[in-house]
């Protein structure tokens, strides 16, 4: 999240080896920009060389690094990615469960891009109600101090009724695990009544050897290139 947060503010930010950096890992940082802004003459850790310092090529790595960064880096990039990844073409609605509504960076992201694209036709079970600008509780008291990620959707009227029942009524057009390691809902009852394409798990964990690894349409945060996926 600090890596988006800096890019979107148009800052650039200097990564120690990066050059090193797993390829698995922040996939969709543009690397080879950073690196070539790292790269450029009088710039070195915690320090610019300003007679040396190549201020026009400095704008323009800038600008190309806000608009990647608008591009791919959105909430919305990354929702569409997941949902034109996972060959979804319904125009029904979608089933977005977590376990509970606590703050996890990635599935908080998804679900807001699924918001931002589909609005009503996703229905977050439980209701992550400090997403929404309707939230009335103290998001300093939240992780991070709820920076970033709080108060960024539009509320509407959801019915959260009788989701087993509905699961069963096959109503959804897709299921979506927000955290797959902080539960899964109903997992039973959805793997029973859902073929496993219509079933996407995310991990939003730090790079592990994930234990869900064996699961179809599981979307990884970060993936050490050394573990077998």
């Amino acid at each position: 999240m600090r890596h988006y947060e800096i890019l979107a503010n148009g800052c650039i930010p200097y990564f120690l080896d990066l050059d090193k950096c797993d390829p698995l890992v922040m996939t969709f940082l543009p690397k080879d920009l950073l690196l070539e802004v790292m790269n450029l003459e009088g710039v070195s850790y915690l320090k610019i060389d300003h007679t040396k310092f190549n201020k026009t090529k400095y704008y323009q790595l800038l600008n190309k690094l806000l608009a990647h960064t608008r591009k791919y880096l959105t909430t919305k990039s990354m929702a569409n990615y997941l949902l034109k990844t996972s060959n979804f073409k319904g125009s029904g609605t979608i089933l977005f469960l977590t376990y509970t509504a606590a703050p996890d960076y990635l599935s908080d992201s998804v679900l807001a891009g699924l918001k931002e694209l589909l609005q009503e036709r996703v229905i977050d079970v439980p209701k992550i109600d400090y997403l929404y600008r309707t939230y009335t509780g103290n998001i300093l008291d939240l992780y991070g101090k709820g920076m970033t990620y709080t108060k960024i959707i539009d509320d509407s009227p959801i019915n959260r009724d009788n989701i087993e029942q509905r699961i069963l009524n096959k109503e959804f057009d897709l299921i979506i695990y927000g955290s797959v390691h902080r539960g899964l809902l109903y997992h039973d009852l959805v793997t029973k009544t859902y073929p496993q394409d219509k079933i996407i798990y995310i991990c939003g964990e730090d790079c592990h050897d994930c234990s869900y690894k064996h699961l179809p349409n599981l979307f990884l945060r970060e993936v050490n290139s050394h573990q077998p996926y």
